[in-house]
């Protein structure tokens, strides 16, 4: 690497600033040097962002080793794609940082939807060198005319935190930018003729090689297919780069003075919200992650209620909090104006370079990689021990604890699968192109090829979606609204300036209900609330939002007028969505956990429970890994039938309406149904028929996908699908800004649609992708499968408890949370319950 003078120029910096690059770091450079592509993997805050960065940095003083200083205006070098806003502007910040060192005139800019129409207009005029833009914003650059000639001179694209966007519908839209800018034929004007022509990139200065592409990963159990993912349309191997660094990472687990042998999910987190004040404030600057946004204005008002030392000291942020105010908080942690922050998913991947002493995770993280990625927000440099405090919300959550610890040591990370054949996607992106220059179709079926995504579909699939974009296909033929692209000398381009408006305004595939503003009267913003929820308040009650007490006055358009509230109580949002499920990593460790509850030398986290397990061992038993316990309680309420597969709250809900309906087919019964993450309960006011004659045949795998269709309202699930691609792939406009359809609208369009396409061309291939995403996605059908497989291999134990045991109350609990009790009602009667079980 000492011949490159970028290299030696770039580390001559590094030593003068006493930093020293990891080897990772000096592999990826001298990869990027060389002209290579690949994934870099290494633990949060150790220097990825620099392996790429830098690397870049090197490439361009290598090709200009005489003006690297005084070369300006140079075009588009690096296009860095991030999945997150809030991580937008600290990487410019430290980028610039190293480009002022190096007294280089390269610019930063960043694209996404804060970003002004002003410095849209002058990044239209110029483009920065390095350009930080988000999946949506991308595909909205894609929609400009003559758009191919900003990539011209692009040398790198680098994909930040890969893990995340893999596996959803973002990664595809990755997937798709990446295949058009690496293999497009654009369109370009020719003075003789007057008319627009397709010419190959190479002709029109294009470099001789397609741009490098480079991923940036923390650490993902297939890490293999990641890179295969990102790198298929340059149709190379590419290198994975990892980080030979063992970050330290120190896991306390905050224990209960008194554990509850008869745990419930939620219940106990706050009563422990004391316990966190120490820990605040001897730390410099803490977050607190909370799993749901309606949790986290509740842990919000807890910590201000019994610290009030820590008022301007402490601030909330999450996704609908409006954006001046979660820049403000971001701004304020980076300075240490702020102790804490209590934050959920949306300071998830952490905001890089910033502070942050201590990490509190607040009930379970539901899986192992969620758990690192929060605890690398704590000692975010090369070398720090991240230090991450998990408060259990349940008494039975203290296992996770113990279980997380195990993964860790285990390196037991989990992987994400590729989306496949996703169309709705696949729909929106020709739209895209077709308003910026249009698309040849033969040209572009080659890039759509070349993706991971779309590398088996049919030609016969892709001429079905040439027909929905251009006639609104077999079933919409009749309908103009759905002849969006025109034919024109065999360019496929949108032409409607209308229909290029609502295009534009809907880019992207994250799909909510509708979102309300929420004003004061008085003006002023506060945030924004989903329509469902406040939907069922009436005016003159209180909500949290922002961590305020907000009265609702009215609702007028799409705008929720509201004005300060001093009640001391308030309902607190639930936004849909808030249920995450564990993963199968986690159950996996969970159950090796739960199995060495009463051994000797266990850690204190499970010494803290032996009175809970030994109750458990007492009225029933202690699954073991290769077990599954079943349940069988008689209450005067009924027949509870309880099962603990520890697979999470997806595989149980799916697990559970194939058990009913089973036993259904042996005698005709009802049952109510609920689950938590470690098992599920059917509840008869009748005799459940399942002893040792017939629990096998119960939970087999065969007639697997029947047994699906005729237990669960399949058509019904497909249908609430459908609506989120039915919107994705712009056959439903959601409205203009502040006069959006209401959700309930979107829904009975999507509804219609179903019912057109069920009726008129029921092999439709959005009708095919919502079943597909109800059965892969939805109910998790590969997973269920290897569930079940693995109950036939194991021993299956069934028990008669005489009363309720410590692992059944959570779950019959939940059930009990479903039938509409007031908070205070619910607490009430759950608390004697408790009693009366701890006087039996």
């Amino acid at each position: 690497m000492t011949k490159h003078v970028g290299h030696t120029i770039i580390t001559q910096w590094l030593r003068d600033h006493n930093m020293h690059p990891f080897a990772f770091q000096e592999q990826a450079w001298k990869a990027i040097i060389e002209g290579g592509s690949g994934l870099v993997n290494a633990p949060t805050g150790c220097g990825k962002t620099y392996s790429v960065f830098l690397g870049s940095l090197m490439q361009f003083i290598e090709a200009n080793p005489t003006n690297y200083k005084t070369a300006k205006n140079n075009g588009l070098q690096l296009l860095w794609i991030t999945p997150l806003r809030a991580l937008a502007k600290d990487i410019g910040r430290a980028m610039e940082e190293v480009i002022d060192a190096l007294g280089m005139q390269w610019k930063v800019g960043i694209r996404n939807g804060d970003t002004s129409n002003a410095d849209r207009q002058k990044q239209k005029k110029q483009m920065p060198e390095v350009l930080i833009i988000t999946p949506e914003s991308l595909h909205l650059l894609l929609t400009q005319k003559n758009h191919a000639t900003i990539f011209e001179t692009l040398k790198i694209i680098a994909v930040d935190e890969w893990h995340e966007l893999i596996g959803g519908k973002r990664g595809v839209q990755v997937e798709l930018a990446i295949a058009h800018i690496v293999s497009a034929k654009c369109l370009v004007h020719s003075e003789q003729s007057g008319k627009e022509l397709y010419y190959p990139l190479s002709t029109i200065h294009y470099p001789l090689s397609p741009p490098q592409i480079w991923g940036i990963s923390a650490t993902i159990g297939n890490l293999e297919e990641a890179k295969e993912v990102l790198l298929s349309p340059l149709q190379q191997k590419g290198k994975i780069i990892t980080a030979q660094i063992d970050k330290p990472i120190e896991v306390y687990t905050i224990i209960p003075e008194e554990i509850e042998k008869y745990p419930w999910a939620g219940h106990l987190g706050i009563k422990l919200a004391h316990m966190l004040v120490p820990i605040i404030e001897q730390s410099k600057t803490t977050l607190i992650f909370i799993n749901t946004r309606g949790m986290s204005e509740t842990w919000y008002q807890t910590l201000l209620t019994i610290a009030p030392q820590l008022a301007g000291a402490i601030a909330l942020h999450h996704g609908s909090i409006e954006q001046e105010l979660r820049l403000w908080v971001e701004d304020a942690l980076h300075t240490e104006k702020l102790k804490a922050v209590v934050c959920t998913a949306s300071l998830d991947l952490g905001v890089d370079f910033r502070p942050v002493d201590t990490v509190i995770q607040v009930g379970s993280p539901k899986g192992v990689a969620r758990f690192l990625q929060r605890a690398g927000r704590s000692g975010h440099r090369p070398g720090e021990t991240s230090k991450i405090y998990f408060l259990p919300t349940h008494s039975l959550e203290i296992v996770e604890a113990a279980a997380l610890k195990d993964a860790i040591a285990q390196k037991n990370i989990e992987s994400k699968d590729p989306l496949l054949l996703c169309y709705d996607v696949l729909l929106q992106f020709m739209c895209t192109l077709a308003i910026g220059d249009g698309f040849i179709p033969q040209e572009l079926w080659k890039q759509v090829k070349s993706t991971y995504c779309f590398a088996d579909m049919h030609e016969t699939e892709w001429q079905e979606l040439l027909q929905h974009v251009v006639n609104g296909g077999n079933a919409l033929a009749q309908y103009d609204e759905y002849k969006k692209i025109e034919i024109e000398e065999g360019v496929y381009k949108i032409k409607s300036r209308k229909i290029a408006m609502r295009h534009r305004m809907h880019i992207g595939t994250i799909v909510s209900d509708a979102m309300l503003k929420v004003k004061f009267m008085s003006g002023g913003y506060v945030g924004v609330i989903e329509e469902y929820f406040i939907s069922r308040l009436e005016p003159g009650d209180v909500f949290t939002l922002a961590g305020r007490n907000l009265e609702l006055v009215m609702i007028k358009e799409m705008t929720v007028l509201v004005k300060k509230s001093t009640a001391k109580k308030s309902i607190v949002p639930s936004w849909m969505g808030g249920r995450m499920s564990l993963t199968a990593n986690l159950g996996e460790v969970l159950r090796e956990t739960f199995s060495k509850a009463l051994s000797p030398n266990v850690g204190y986290e499970l010494a803290s429970l032996e009175p809970l397990f030994l109750l458990q061992q007492q009225l029933s038993h202690i699954p073991q890994p290769q077990e599954l316990l079943i349940e069988q309680i008689v209450e005067k309420d009924g027949y509870h039938l309880l099962v603990y597969p520890f697979e999470g709250r997806q595989v149980h809900e799916a697990l559970s309406a194939i058990l009913a309906y089973r036993i259904g087919q042996i005698t005709p019964i009802s049952f109510s149904i609920s689950m938590n993450d470690y098992g599920f309960e059917l509840l008869s006011d009748q005799p459940i028929p399942v002893d040792d004659t017939n629990v096998y045949n119960l939970f087999s795998e065969d007639n697997l996908l029947i047994d699906i269709q005729r237990s669960i309202n399949k058509s019904e699930m497909a249908k609430r699908k459908f609506r989120d691609i039915a919107v994705i792939g712009g056959l439903i406009f959601q409205g203009f800004p502040g006069e959006q359809k209401k959700a309930r609208h979107l829904q009975s369009s999507a509804s219609l649609l179903f019912k057109v396409f069920e009726e008129y061309d029921p092999n439709n291939i959005l009708l095919r992708q919502a079943y597909n995403e109800v059965l892969l996605q939805q109910m998790e059908e590969a997973r269920l499968r290897q569930a079940l497989l693995r109950i036939a291999k194991s021993k299956i134990v069934i028990q008669f408890p005489e009363k309720l045991t410590p692992l059944s109350f959570p779950i019959i609990v939940d059930g009990l949370n479903r039938n509409n009790l007031s908070t205070e009602k619910l607490e009430d009667r759950i608390q004697k319950m408790q009693q009366q079980l701890a006087n039996v």
